[in-house]
């Protein structure tokens, strides 16, 4: 038998959610093929069969809470369908022959070494927590990965589970302050929290999964995300270009797919009455852990920081004259189409150097200066915002930037993106402007000092040297902390970035 394990979900990841199953207890199963789909947080990921055989149990149902180890079912491997049930009549003799030898074990149990509870990693720069209220009481019996107690912090809440089953004992109280790998309770290893209940999950997942097994039936190698955005969006699996590794249908795929379908969806459009005929007025739909932790992050960066926007606007000119003019030797050379964002990363990582405070952060009563420039670029994906950050983008060449950028970008639509590479950012860009922004005030992405935001190109009358002239010019938006930087270093820094854009050579050139 192979136990169906939670992979590991990335720094400070502490649990995920199960999403969806894809089979049902006693249905044959492939090594490598999808059986169930985890959310976190931040990234979406899928757990495969670790071998032939049947799906011999199911222990946490859909909706439940799991931690990276958790078993979260098993295979009986080589096994047909009516395999397992048959086993059971047959064991039964052999445990009435050996009944005196079981109560040994049975006696032995409660001496079984306590599994202490510990405070999980909190996320980078989280040093400490606050005890939320406990689940459960001091001696209840409790089950593996069952909810005992959520964490607060200052950026996130980490909630913690039982480690296995047993009976709980308390070590901290309610309002506590705590550190990560600080012992906040132990299980005893008795396994007195095992018996019904335990066994809920496992009764209770077949019922939850039905429909997932029909969406399964219909076409297997689709996964549950797929399955959701063609399912949504009427898409024809056939027609769908598949890039998979195994030559599946990714979610990306089934979303590119979503702009090439033939157009008869706008035409349905409009007519408004069809739609209302058949659908409620209202919908309540329980908000994604992403979005609840974007929504949560942007509340408190409004709460905490003392946050200003200054404005200002570039001419385009030079920099879209310089792209056009080695656009193509540029793909040719590199492999990677020449855009914005490169001369953008550039001229704001000269301008961070200047004005390091930008490129700062309050800790307490300390400012921290970074010496290294990682930035952050947001990127929008079906599920929110996301922003994965670019590492020593101060050594990068334009050809560096743009394939690094490019690689983040897809990693974050494929929803591939690790915890690495969401954390650690020193200063953001975002860039409306591919929404068609003309201008916004973007919302600073804690804990730095400092957004950029790009707004869309227009072509605008502008007085040059007493003449009128068509330009094509961009909105420029800083949003900063103003308990760090003052408004001439948000001034400056701006116009720096101003100035190196309208003349890149200078960003080129180091000067």
């Amino acid at each position: 038998m192979a136990d169906i394990l939670t992979p590991a979900l990335g720094e400070s990841v502490t649990e995920a959610t199960i999403a969806k199953w894809t089979k049902k207890v006693g249905d044959p199963v492939k090594k490598d093929e999808l059986l169930v789909e985890l959310e976190t947080d931040k990234v979406s990921l899928e757990v495969v069969s670790p071998a032939d055989g049947v799906l011999g149990d199911i222990k946490a149902a859909e909706g439940d809470n799991v931690v990276p180890g958790t078993v979260l079912g098993s295979v009986t491997e080589g096994a047909s369908a009516g395999a397992a049930p048959a086993a059971a009549p047959a064991a039964a003799p052999a445990k009435a022959a050996k009944a005196d030898a079981k109560a040994a074990p049975a006696a032995a149990a409660p001496a079984v070494a306590a599994i202490d509870i510990t405070v999980p990693v909190m996320g980078e720069s989280v040093a400490e927590g606050s005890m939320g209220k406990w689940v459960k009481k001091n001696g209840d019996a409790v089950n593996k990965d069952e909810l005992l107690v959520e964490i607060e912090t200052d950026k996130v809440a980490v909630e913690v589970s039982a480690p296995a089953d047993g009976v709980l004992t308390i070590a901290a109280d309610e309002g506590a302050t705590v550190t990560p790998g600080q012992k906040i309770g132990s299980i005893s290893g008795s396994g007195s929290g095992s018996g019904a209940a335990a066994s809920a999950p496992a009764v209770a997942a077949p019922a939850n999964t039905g429909s997932a097994q029909v969406s399964a039936a219909k076409n297997e190698t689709l996964s549950p995300a797929v399955q959701r955005v063609v399912g949504e969006n009427n898409l024809d699996p056939k027609a769908i270009n598949a890039t998979g590794p195994k030559g599946n249908i990714t979610k990306a795929d089934a979303i590119a797919a979503i702009g090439q379908a033939s157009a008869p969806a706008p035409a349905a459009a409009a007519a408004p009455a069809a739609p209302r005929a058949d659908q409620p007025r209202e919908e309540r739909v329980k908000m994604t852990r992403l979005r609840q932790t974007i929504a949560r992050r942007l509340k408190e960066s409004q709460n905490t920081a003392a946050q200003l926007t200054t404005f200002n606007e570039v001419d385009m000119t030079n920099v879209m004259a310089l792209r056009a003019q080695y656009k193509d030797v540029f793909e040719k050379r590199h492999g990677v189409k020449l855009g914005f964002m490169s001369f953008f990363t550039k001229a704001v990582v000269a301008a961070l150097h200047e004005i390091p405070a930008v490129n700062a952060e309050i800790d307490g009563t300390d400012i921290i200066y970074k010496n290294h420039y990682d930035i952050g670029v947001a990127v929008g994906t079906d599920k929110g915002l996301v922003v994965p950050v670019l590492r020593d983008a101060d050594t990068l060449s334009l050809a560096g930037i743009e394939k690094g950028i490019g690689a983040l970008g897809k990693a974050a639509r494929d929803g591939s993106l690790t915890m690495d590479q969401l954390q650690g950012g020193t200063f953001t860009i975002t860039n409306g402007g591919t929404y068609g922004s003309l201008m916004s005030t973007p919302i600073l992405n804690a804990p730095q000092s400092g957004i950029l935001g790009m707004h869309n190109i227009v072509q605008r009358p502008m007085a040059i040297n007493g003449e009128v002239k068509i330009r094509p010019m961009m909105y420029l938006a800083l949003s900063y902390d103003h308990r760090i930087v003052d408004g001439k270093e948000a001034v400056t820094f701006l116009v720096r970035v101003k100035e190196l854009l309208e003349d890149p050579a200078r960003a080129l050139l180091d000067l």
